[in-house]
């Protein structure tokens, strides 16, 4: 478990009802450029980093630059889904806090950028989750790729943002300036209600990083809670802090997981059918990968692919025990046209 070293006794603090948390990996870099606009922006809020096995100095930084930081540590990396839960098990067990913000290291917040989030879950009936707007670090005018403007998914499980499809993002216009349902939040910058997250079990600790936050998203709507974008806040991602965007590892956790959420949430009818066409359409992803240069992506398929093979039978019973749950199986922020389709066939960029 995350062994606690609270250098500010968070029960000192018992008016804060929200409490940020930051998963450090060997961030010291981030966390001197990003921390201070958290500390700055964030007033009446307790500020958590939760470090998760770092090798580097993130932890004797913290200790020296910020010690009003409440710091958490864990022995080893758990990647972001595990690292995550274990965190917040250990919030739950020694505080009450009503709602979390799970905030990457490499992301800038903006003044007020945090009370419209949590107005947002009092407000609106069933939510329980929701993002910020989330534009680009370095051109401040785009949109950028974890989030956007709120998150949405086609039937064959490929997700997108508004203002994202893909590799392409959007100039910030002022088009998605509104607050609404989406299917997914980021979970660059999530805001969570606390019992509600503890309530579904968190991330999906196999997951360790990416797409865990949709598979999340996906088993809230099940259970018939809402997912919301929030236009009125904005925050700054830098991206790839940890794993740059065309890293193998990266690549097959996208892959993988991609196959893992759809067998753990999509309706028995479609579940098979679904699943091949994604397969056959992961091939023609590798080969694409190939024709750039990039020999190692047919591996990364097949190693993708065969995870599911291996571990189907625990796959499935994870499944089951999903499925039992689920209030409201069809949902509809799902796209019901393929989004590969429409952007690399019919040009469908935005």
């Amino acid at each position: 478990m995350i062994e606690s070293q609270l250098f500010i006794k968070l029960h000192d603090t018992p008016r804060h009802e929200t409490a940020v948390v930051i998963l450090n990996y060997n961030g010291e870099k981030l966390l001197a450029e990003f921390l201070p606009s958290v500390i700055q922006h964030t007033p009446h809020t307790a500020l958590i980093i939760a470090d998760n096995g770092s090798t580097d100095n993130s932890v004797e930084f913290i200790q020296q630059n910020f010690p009003n930081i409440h710091l958490l540590r864990a022995k080893q990396n758990w990647g972001f889904a595990e690292g995550y839960n274990r965190a917040l098990a250990l919030l739950k067990k020694n505080y009450n806090f009503r709602y979390y913000i799970l905030l990457n290291s490499d992301v800038e917040v903006t003044p007020n950028w945090l009370p419209p989030l949590i107005e947002t879950l009092k407000k609106q009936p069933q939510a329980v989750a929701c993002q910020p707007k989330i534009k680009a670090y370095q051109r401040k005018t785009h949109f950028e790729y974890a989030g956007a403007g709120g998150g949405f998914i086609d039937y064959l499980g490929y997700p997108y943002c508004r203002g994202r499809i893909f590799d392409t993002t959007e100039e910030d216009k002022g088009q998605y300036d509104d607050t609404l349902p989406v299917f997914w939040a980021s979970g660059a910058c999530l805001a969570v209600q606390a019992k509600i997250f503890h309530e579904v079990g968190g991330f999906d600790g196999d997951f360790f990083a990416h797409m865990e936050e949709i598979d999340l998203c996906w088993r809230l709507k099940n259970q018939n809670h809402q997912i919301y974008y929030c236009g009125e806040s904005t925050v700054y991602h830098l991206g790839g802090g940890t794993l740059q965007t065309d890293n193998p590892k990266k690549m097959l956790l996208n892959f993988r997981n991609g196959l893992v959420m759809l067998l753990k949430n999509l309706p028995e009818k479609n579940l098979f059918s679904t699943l091949f066409i994604r397969m056959v359409l992961d091939g023609l992803a590798a080969l694409h990968l190939v024709s750039k240069g990039k020999f190692w992506g047919i591996g990364v398929v097949l190693q993708a692919h065969f995870y599911l093979y291996a571990n189907f039978s625990t796959l499935w019973a994870k499944r089951k025990a999903e499925q039992a749950k689920v209030m409201q199986p069809h949902h509809p922020e799902i796209k019901q046209q393929s989004v590969v389709w429409s952007y690399f066939v019919k040009g469908k960029k935005i």
